[in-house]
């Protein structure tokens, strides 16, 4: 193990598994989005992973478990940097991506000491992603910055498709999208006001076209602070309405700042709950570096 890690095997294979509740992209407890964070010294079957997740019943369950070289050969880019692999998981089925969890899982590893430096990587189904610990701000809190793939969108040419009419019926539609890695669907309406005043019909959103689900975007008023404000439907995965998505704001970077003409946005998803989002495109790359916040609601252990 890495000497920059410092998370230790349980002594015994009956010690329970540690885990914590964090909100993340947000600095107040109970608004943002929330993960739990599970952290694993050996492998558990699948069917484990989905029954605990359906169990905490969060958007997104996720799982820590240590690696070294012999474990992953030299895909990592610095043998000094701690190293995990990360799972994500809805109450129904495991996910490619997920941004919020991936930052919380970043901050229960910096706040509560379990790795030095400010920089982690994670191998996950979407390749290696690194968080960095950035300075903290008066109030002793810290921004965690998450380095991601961008996430592109084609335009949808069937926008007469009738779940499509049917669960945009009471608002404007401006323009239809897809993205190509996921295949949510991105619908941008007027406004940031006609986003935050969308009334989703779940069971017809689920039957929308994509196969994962659906954004909602719209430019943010100049006054509210922000470039864009969106929300995210996702009732096949088990998430009808996420609070906060990171993942989806690699589509909404991209998609945006060919429309703003910049690559540095303020995000905020108008959930009930709501987040904001740093957002920053690096085209030649084709990386977004996305940038919150996260507070540990709660910890506890898993002795089942």
């Amino acid at each position: 193990m890495s000497t920059k890690q410092k998370l230790e095997p349980p002594k015994t294979a009956e010690n329970p598994i540690k885990y914590f509740v964090v909100d993340a992209f947000t600095d107040v407890a109970f608004k943002g989005n929330p993960a739990a964070v599970c952290l694993l010294y050996e492998n558990k079957a699948d069917h484990y992973l989905q029954s605990l997740a359906k169990e905490f019943n969060l958007s997104e369950t996720c799982y820590l478990t240590p690696v070294t070289d012999c474990d992953i050969g030299s895909s990592f880019t610095d043998s000094s940097v701690p190293r995990f692999l990360l799972r994500w998981f809805t109450p129904v089925t495991e996910v490619k991506l997920c941004g919020h969890a991936t930052l919380a899982s970043a901050h229960v590893l910096f706040s509560n000491g379990l790795v030095d430096g400010d920089m982690v990587e994670f191998l996950t189904l979407s390749g290696i992603l690194t968080a960095k610990k950035l300075s903290s701000d008066s109030g002793g809190q810290f921004y965690i910055e998450l380095n991601f793939p961008v996430a592109q969108t084609v335009k949808y040419d069937l926008v007469d498709d009738p779940s499509l009419v049917k669960a945009f019926s009471d608002t404007t539609v401006i323009d239809v999208h897809i993205t190509t890695v996921s295949e949510d669907l991105l619908v941008e309406l007027p406004s940031g006001k006609a986003v935050e005043d969308f009334q989703p019909h779940f069971d017809v959103i689920e039957k929308c076209p994509g196969k994962a689900g659906v954004i909602i975007t719209g430019p943010a008023t100049p006054e509210s602070g922000f470039d864009i404000i969106s929300r995210y439907f996702c009732p096949r995965f088990g998430v009808p309405e996420d609070p906060v998505t990171g993942s989806v704001h690699c589509a909404l970077a991209a998609y945006w700042s060919k429309k703003f003409g910049k690559s540095n946005l303020i995000a905020y998803q108008a959930s009930p709950r709501g987040g904001k989002l740093e957002l920053r495109l690096d085209e030649e790359k084709q990386r977004v570096e996305l940038s919150g916040k996260g507070i540990t609601i709660m910890e506890g252990s898993i002795v089942v």
